[in-house]
């Protein structure tokens, strides 16, 4: 991978840890990410007017992809719940990069090098170690994290796929995915009706700005990893990407006043040591 293709795949990861520090830290979950979603929809929804139409090749990952994605917000709002950002997070995280990787390698043919499969080894490892601290993790909450790194698993072997049979044309692709989070609210009405969802616009009004926000980071985030996936290879895009950990961290430290030891700071160090590996 390109030392400048590297650089922005890490700047990609602070913006997504951003944003999930941003609905970590709201009250309602649901509902923050209902908003980032939608947020994420209306600004495609603009960018869509002036794209160019997506090739017949693309739409069948298009739609996979969207809904995948539908499915890993709630996943991860489920994750969220009683469990600290700096444990659902590394999990999430952690568990795709080797399933990417496999995934690539059906689908897509993909094969890595010995160095940069150590680098996926060693960030893969550090932060699945990030979340092992002496108090035992729910299992309602491991299944929710490992749920939520399927998810991602899956809508990054999708996209990674349907960017290379779209020609290279991101604004064919991206935004057109990120469309279907307007299917988003469906199922919070469904369980809480329209009024839950409109009234923070009242009663919460800098909870919906800054989910919005995080729904504008987001796509700048992932938009990112689409256009690297064009010619790097997903499980080495992927891993590279989930250092994000090392920023939720510190962002869970420093903002969210949550615990960090010395373990979980030398599992900082592996997945440090894992991403210098990939930009060999």
């Amino acid at each position: 991978m390109l030392s400048s293709t590297g650089a922005l795949v890490l700047f990609a990861a602070f913006l997504h840890a951003s944003w999930n520090a941003m609905l970590h830290g709201h009250r309602d979950r649901f509902v923050s990410m209902t908003w980032i979603a939608m947020a994420m929809a209306a600004a495609s929804t603009v960018v869509v007017l002036f794209s160019p139409w997506p090739v017949a090749a693309a739409w069948p990952y298009i739609v996979a992809s969207g809904l995948t994605h539908i499915a890993y917000n709630l996943c991860l709002v489920w994750a969220y719940r009683g469990t600290d950002l700096a444990r659902a997070y590394p999990i999430a995280r952690g568990s795709s990069p080797l399933l990417v990787t496999l995934g690539a390698a059906l689908f897509a043919r993909e094969s890595i090098g010995p160095v940069h499969a150590l680098g996926v080894l060693l960030i893969s490892g550090g932060i699945v170690s990030l979340a092992l601290r002496g108090d035992r993790l729910s299992r309602p909450g491991l299944l929710a994290a490992l749920a939520t790194g399927a998810t991602i698993a899956v809508y990054t072997v999708i996209d990674g796929i349907g960017i290379r049979v779209s020609d290279g044309r991101m604004l064919a692709y991206t935004p057109w995915m990120f469309m279907l989070n307007w299917l988003m609210p469906l199922p919070f009405i469904a369980m809480r009706g329209t009024a839950a969802l409109w009234a923070p616009v009242r009663d919460e009004p800098r909870m919906v700005l800054s989910s919005c926000i995080g729904g504008l980071v987001s796509i700048a985030a992932y938009g990112i990893v689409i256009w690297a996936m064009q010619s790097g290879a997903m499980g080495t895009v992927s891993a590279l990407r989930e250092t994000s950990v090392v920023f939720a961290v510190l962002i869970g430290r420093l903002f969210l006043r949550e615990k960090v030891g010395l373990a979980q700071w030398c599992s900082c160090l592996v997945v440090a040591a894992g991403a210098i590996c990939l930009g060999l």
